[in-house]
């Protein structure tokens, strides 16, 4: 991802007003006896977005279309604030460093990845954070916020690695609080424009996709 993401963010305030969410590949066969068999082709879910809900006047479709022209349409990734998923706890609270545990500490260990743990049932589902917004990031080992001194996290990863002599003990619960952005890039090489029914009230489609990482 690296050689083809750009470290930049889509238009913040069309982001806002996107449209959007996690999509699944689900495999259905129907038997004969009318039971089901479903498999999931997908490991991981994958967001699609909308972006075009959030033009509402030239300037934005303007800003839009330089970012594409930019991006050189499909060929860069960059980064989609979900106003719905961003953050590693509900979109109105505050973040904690105990919102999201990411991993155990063995004495040893001094880097781990931020994760975020979708459920608390029969079969939570547990999705990686590979750009945390920078500064945003709190971590805590035994549910003790760990000096900013002591740990820090790389925003293009999301891999946060503790200073030397600081890994977390063994058994002890390492657990981190942020915001974050989507990878993403354009889902098409094509953004087709018509002016006549823009102001008459009609978006243009912008499709985005994310890229798993």
């Amino acid at each position: 991802m690296p050689t083809d993401f750009h470290e930049v963010r889509f238009p913040l305030d069309v982001a806002l007003r996107g449209s959007g969410g996690p999509v699944r590949r689900t495999e259905i066969v129907t038997l004969a006896s009318g039971r089901e068999h479903r498999n999931s082709r997908w490991a991981d879910s994958r967001r699609r977005y909308d972006a075009g809900l959030g033009i509402r006047t030239l300037d934005a479709l303007h800003a839009v279309l330089a970012f594409f022209e930019e991006r050189r349409g499909r060929l860069y990734g960059f980064r989609y604030r979900d106003r719905v998923d961003h953050r590693s706890g509900p979109p109105s609270g505050p973040i904690t460093p105990i919102d999201q545990r990411i991993g155990i500490g063995d004495g040893t260990t001094r880097v781990f990845a931020l994760a975020k743990t979708y459920g608390e049932g029969t079969a939570p589902y547990r999705r990686t954070i590979a750009k945390p917004v920078a500064g945003s990031v709190r971590i805590a080992v035994a549910g003790i916020e760990v000096p900013s001194a002591q740990v820090a996290c790389e925003p293009a990863t999301g891999l946060v690695t503790f200073a030397a002599g600081a890994a977390p003990p063994a058994g002890a619960s390492v657990t981190a609080g942020f915001e974050f952005d989507v990878p993403v890039r354009f889902d098409t090489d094509e953004l087709s424009i018509d002016l006549a029914a823009f102001t008459a009230g009609e978006v243009p489609r912008v499709p985005l996709v994310e890229i798993v990482p």
